[in-house]
């Protein structure tokens, strides 16, 4: 019997959560230093399970499975395989450097660890669960700490963090109602076509559902899927749950809640339903084009720097949904890659920019300026996660776009070439907000009033260390990605037949 890798990943942070709940509330470095702990103990078992995958063989590994509810065929069934383990991994390096963003908070910290804990187990869930009920399950978990968060802890000046919160949950639940009904009626046609009941991903894929079905059911997979990944015109509650939000959970919003929006996408639209992503394909990539451009005008247009890095992660899953209505190898592994590359800088944008609002009680541009002079270290900590945004080669995110290009100019029979010009011109204006953005609040003369600053030190240099290490590790190695991606795209690319022609392996 091997060791369960994955359960014990999965319960790092609950048992962290259960042991802070028993830790005295006044006992604040304490209760921290658990929520560390258990986040670092998180990490260290996805890092040893990502460089332990057998790529070779490839597949689901590191499986668990139990029978749980047998008369509806559900199964606590966990696994990883090279699309779920890029977004275990992510999901705790995350965690762990959103712990010491978090490590000035005072206010009621007890509960706020336990809560961002629960998130983190929730998110996790998402990505190693292989059977639709487990999922579902971690799905909805996900929704009630956030709320929780963003209307306990948030801050925000635009919009009330009341406000910000019930937005965001309304869409998230709103986007489920989609997803729910989209999965129920998988199941139930499954359960017709098989003669019996199950909820095995895998199992389900192997299920030969009629096309008039896939075509009918896949807007709703696509809906649910992609309120979450703030596909517009669902798109609305992302900049303002990121402007209500606490520094932690902006990081986990636009690091890796959005992406199980992608992920489901690509595991389970894409995989359950081939034909009809196949059908709406073109009109993915409409709604994506929008999505890179509209947003990054909006974007442009900010002077709040969490509403710019905000409508900037808007316009960037655009580049995602593209990658994904690529329907090829080469689109929807840069899709998968790009979801990576993408969590790593945003989550280190938005800790950067927790550290200005903390020190400085603002987040507006005009008001900001000269920052570099006096916060050298938190100057550097933008600058690369600016750099990232706008795709500067050596760094995460270039391979990751590039790829996403080649794919959907690839694929000319689904996606003109018009928009793949708009979805490719959009990398300009991004260039301009990042680069405005920066300037405007780092650079220029020495402002006297933020003289009495002091920069990022002991605890608030984590998030820098490690997300600026793994911005830098991954544009110079974008292998280590890019290989194990491919690992676990191919065979779902596998199911859409011809499309499997549009380039290999990249």
């Amino acid at each position: 019997m091997h060791f369960p890798l994955l359960t014990a990943t999965l319960l790092a942070p609950i048992i962290g959560a259960l042991v802070i709940a028993f830790i005295p509330k006044d006992e604040h470095k304490a209760i921290k230093s658990v929520a560390a702990f258990a986040m670092f103990v998180a990490l260290f078992l996805s890092v040893f399970a990502f460089f332990s995958y057998d790529l070779s063989k490839g597949g689901f590994q590191f499986v668990e499975k139990y029978n749980w509810v047998p008369d509806l065929g559900v199964q606590f069934y966990l696994g990883v395989d090279g699309l779920s383990l890029p977004m275990l991994l992510l999901t705790n390096l995350l965690g762990f450097a959103a712990i010491f963003a978090s490590w000035n908070v005072n206010n009621r910290p007890k509960e706020f660890f336990v809560l961002f804990l629960l998130l983190i187990a929730g998110v996790m869930g998402t990505f190693i669960a292989q059977d639709l009920f487990i999922f579902l399950l971690f799905y909805e978990v996900v929704v009630i700490p956030i709320y929780i968060m963003v209307v306990i802890w948030g801050s925000s000046k635009r919009v009330t963090k009341e406000y910000a919160g019930m937005k965001l949950t309304i869409y998230l639940l709103i986007g489920s109602a989609f997803l729910l009904f989209g999965l129920i009626s998988i199941f139930v046609k499954s359960s017709d076509l098989l003669g019996y009941p199950t909820m095995n991903i895998e199992a389900l894929g192997k299920v030969a559902f009629p096309k008039d079905f896939q075509i009918t059911i896949f807007p709703f997979l696509l809906f649910g899927f992609g309120s979450l990944l703030s596909m517009w015109p669902f798109h609305s509650w992302s900049p303002d749950g990121y402007a209500g939000a606490p520094t932690a959970v902006s990081m986990i919003h636009a690091g890796v809640l959005k992406k199980i929006g992608g992920y489901g996408l690509i595991r389970i639209a894409l995989y359950l339903l081939p034909e009809g992503a196949k059908y709406w394909a073109p009109i993915i990539a409409i709604l994506a084009t929008v999505n890179v451009a509209y947003a990054a005008l909006i974007a442009l247009a900010q002077k709040d720097l969490k509403y710019v890095v905000g409508y900037s992660s808007v316009s960037h899953m655009g580049y995602v949904l593209l990658g994904i209505a690529s329907l090829n190898i080469i689109g929807i592994n840069g899709a998968v890659a790009n979801m990576f590359a993408h969590g790593v800088m945003a989550a280190l944008f938005f800790s950067m920019i927790g550290f200005v609002y903390e020190k400085t009680h603002t987040r507006y541009i005009p008001d900001l300026g000269g920052l570099a002079h006096q916060t050298p270290k938190l100057a550097i900590g933008l600058v690369m996660a600016g750099m990232a945004s706008l795709g500067l080669p050596g760094l995460i995110s270039f391979v990751p776009e590039f790829t996403v290009f080649v794919g959907i100019w690839k694929n000319e029979a689904m996606i003109p070439k018009f928009l793949a010009v708009i979805a490719i011109a959009g990398v300009i204006i991004t260039a301009l907000y990042v680069l405005r953005a920066l300037a405007y609040s780092l650079f220029g003369p020495r402002r006297e009033e933020y003289d009495h600053l002091k920069d990022i030190k002991g605890a608030e240099l984590v998030p820098l260390v490690v997300l600026g290490f793994v911005l830098v590790a991954g544009g110079v190695l974008p292998f280590l990605i890019m290989d194990m991606v491919n690992s676990g795209v191919a065979p779902i690319l596998a199911k859409l037949g011809a499309t499997m022609a549009i380039g290999g392996k990249f």
